[in-house]
């Protein structure tokens, strides 16, 4: 061997972490003290590395101190900023914050991804692992520099350069518009049934409500009006939707019973007033003000339920689908 080729080699490892040190700078906007914490923090579990008494080399121990101290760090700056909001808007906009969509993207749009290390995904780490490893990066910050370095990072590093906070805020779904969507859709018959209405100890209303769904029970809201107590129903209900293949069945069993016992008039006898009932009445948008931004159009794949259907097939459909399997299998 060369004495050329043997000084690459050495100089080799020496090369990569001086990029290591460039790429953590060009995120963090300092440079690391201790090397070996972000090390650990961008080493994703499917490269199964063990040290020498035998433990995983991984940064699942990182990623859980970086979710602890991310939780405290971004709850202080929302209740910072937002002076004067009740809590249930500080917890609902630090959740946005802290998702796991979120912080997928961040570290995508930071450049995070491509710095993990993993076995068999390259350049192309899907929003989870990404997310997990953006938490792993802030417990390496708090364990090289302290908690004053991760709350700085957030705000002067995320905040504004990447993340709008007071949009991300004001961001709302409408959860309650999908769920109707999805049961006009589908023909389900829905309602909100109010459980209870009380006070709280500052004298504030409290109400509770609940989703049926062809006499089905879904889930249950509690909010300070009736339009949050409703949206944090409907949300729930159409997470259980995705989730729970046997409530969507319950779902249409019900409806199906529904069906058969009724009877359709041979004549309906006009009316001779105008029926409203064809108005979906919805919620007016948060209009836009200096103090409150117009909410940006948001990804809501989340809670796409389109293919969430029931519909009975006739005796040629199930004929011609058994035809045409029969064929692939041959």
């Amino acid at each position: 061997m060369r004495l050329n080729d043997i000084i690459d080699r050495i100089k080799l490892p020496f090369r990569k972490e001086k990029e290591l040190f460039s790429s953590l700078y060009a995120i963090l906007g300092f440079y690391p003290r201790n090397i070996e914490y972000y090390k650990m923090a961008l080493m994703h579990k499917s490269i199964r590395k063990r040290n020498d008494k035998g433990k995983p080399l991984n940064n699942e121990r990182l990623e859980f101190l970086g979710d602890a101290i991310l939780d405290a760090a971004v709850g202080y700056i929302v209740y910072r900023h937002y002076e004067g909001k009740r809590e249930g808007f500080l917890t609902n906009t630090r959740s946005k914050l802290v998702s796991r969509d979120t912080l997928g993207k961040l570290a995508n749009e930071m450049g995070l991804g491509h710095l993990l290390v993993s076995s068999g995904h390259s350049n192309s780490h899907n929003s989870y692992v990404e997310g997990n490893a953006f938490e792993a990066l802030v417990g390496a910050i708090y364990l090289d520099r302290g908690y004053d370095a991760c709350l700085d990072f957030f705000e002067k590093r995320v905040l504004g350069r990447y993340i709008n906070l007071d949009k991300v805020a004001f961001k709302e779904v409408n959860f309650k518009s999908k769920l109707l969507e999805w049961s006009q859709k589908n023909r389900v018959r829905m309602e909100f049934r109010m459980l209870q209405q009380e006070k709280d100890n500052n004298g504030s209303p409290i109400f509770s409500f609940q989703v049926i769904l062809e006499g089905v029970e879904g889930e249950k809201g509690t909010g300070y009006s009736k339009k949050e107590a409703q949206q944090q129903a409907s949300k729930d209900t159409l997470q259980r939707l995705k989730r729970e293949p046997q409530f969507v069945d319950a779902i249409f069993s019900a409806k199906t019973e529904r069906t058969k016992m009724e009877e359709e008039p041979a004549m309906a006898v006009p009316d001779t007033e105008q029926s409203q009932d064809f108005i979906i009445e919805t919620s007016p948008e948060i209009p836009a003000s200096p103090e409150i931004p117009e909410s940006p159009e948001s990804s809501d794949d989340e809670f796409d339920l389109s293919d969430i259907s029931h519909k009975e097939k006739s005796r040629e459909e199930i004929i011609a689908e058994a035809e045409a399997a029969a064929f692939a299998e041959e």
